[in-house]
Order: structure tokens, then sequence, then C-alpha cells
């Protein structure tokens, strides 16, 4: 009787068994990578915005504290983009005229919201609070970076679960003064664990339940 199957069967099936799970494998790394890559997340990547706010200038050069703008942020769970109000508070004497500045009037003008891009934006199925961080003692900079470098904003950090549970795992890393939250000359002293600790302390935090589930996603 004739084989049923030509001689290199053998090896098309060993080919498809082995190499198979392997390319699947080689997919599941690559989406991996792609979703931890800087073109996924735009960590360092300045967006376009419709009108070319300068941190530095404002933050490093004129020596505004991040709170005069985003006013709620001790208070409230969203920080918030500030009102066309805030920006004419200046901008009404200082460069009223200049066109870069021309969505900032019409803004003013008609009431309309000016349709910012969001640079540090959540999924919906995370619980993020900016009032309980910024009173405990974590930074401004500790999450979006030296803005007051920035001549245009970006992300620093991918804000990816793993980032999230590293500073709750271990607060004591990241704390700092209640005083200093918003100074973006801080910078960690040599025994920051150990003051870290002591923050701990000083700023009620209660480390229980930091990295339960429920504690982000509600």
């Amino acid at each position: 009787m004739g084989q049923l199957f030509p001689e290199r069967a053998n090896a098309i099936a060993r080919a498809v068994v082995i190499g198979l799970p392997l390319i699947l494998l080689g997919l599941a790394a690559a989406v991996f990578a792609y979703a931890r890559s800087d073109f996924w997340t735009h960590v360092d990547t300045p967006l376009d915005q419709p009108v070319p706010f300068s941190h530095q200038h404002h933050v490093a050069g004129l020596g505004i504290d991040c709170r005069y703008c985003h006013t709620g942020v001790e208070q409230s769970a969203v920080a918030g983009v500030p009102a066309v109000e805030t920006c004419m508070t200046c901008h009404s004497q200082v460069w009223k005229d200049a066109p870069v500045l021309q969505p900032v009037r019409v803004s003013w003008q008609t009431g309309a919201p000016i349709k910012w891009t969001r640079v540090h934006d959540l999924p919906d199925y995370v619980y993020f609070d900016h009032s309980i961080h910024v009173r405990k003692g974590v930074g401004c900079a500790t999450c979006h970076g030296q803005v007051n470098e920035m001549p245009l904003t970006w992300k620093t950090q991918d804000l990816q679960m793993r980032w999230c549970l590293d500073c709750h795992r271990e607060p004591q890393k990241y704390l700092r003064p209640t005083d200093a939250v918003a100074d973006m000359n801080y910078r960690p002293p040599p025994n920051q664990v150990a003051l870290g600790r002591q923050l701990l302390q000083t700023n009620n935090v209660h480390t229980a339940g930091l990295t339960d589930c429920a504690t982000c996603h509600r």
C-alpha cells in the first residue's frame, strides 16, 4: 500500500508544532513591547496645543507656583486645566495683542473653552485623586517631571500600573515634606528612605490597602 503522506509531511508537522508557539510568543512579546514603547505612551513627546504654553517661562522664568493656575489640586480629585480667566489675569495687560494668544482672547470673549490636548490622560477605569497625593507629600515633579524646564509640556512617565505600584509599595522612597510639594528645585536627600519613613507618620500616610485593586479601580 502506498504512503498517504509524502516524506516531507513529518518535517512540516514538526515545523508547525515548534514554529507556531514561537510565532505566537513573538507576537505577544511584540505587542507587550509596543505597549511600553514611547511611541505608544508618548513619553518625552510634546503634543500639539492650540496655544504653545511654556511652563519653563511661567514657572522657572516668572516663578509662578503650580497652585496659582491649578487651583483645585489640593482640594479636588482633578487638578483641572486653568480657566481662561486665570490666563487673562495677566494677559489682559501683558502680551495682550500677541497673535499666539488669540485663542485665549477668543475664549475670553465668547465663553467657549479652549480645547487643550491632554498630556496626562488616565483610562476611565482608573481612579486617581490629586488632592490625596498632594496632601500626603507626593511632589508635582514626581509624576509630571521637571515642568519648569519644559518649553512645551510632555509626559516623563508612562503612567502604567507598574509605575504606580512602585510608589504604592514603597512610598517612603518618594515622599517629601508637604511644604515642598510644588518646589521644582527640591531634590531627595541622601537619607530619603529614612526621611520617607518619618514622613509616613508626619503626613499621616496609611499604607494598608495601597496595593489593593479597589484603591485605584472602582
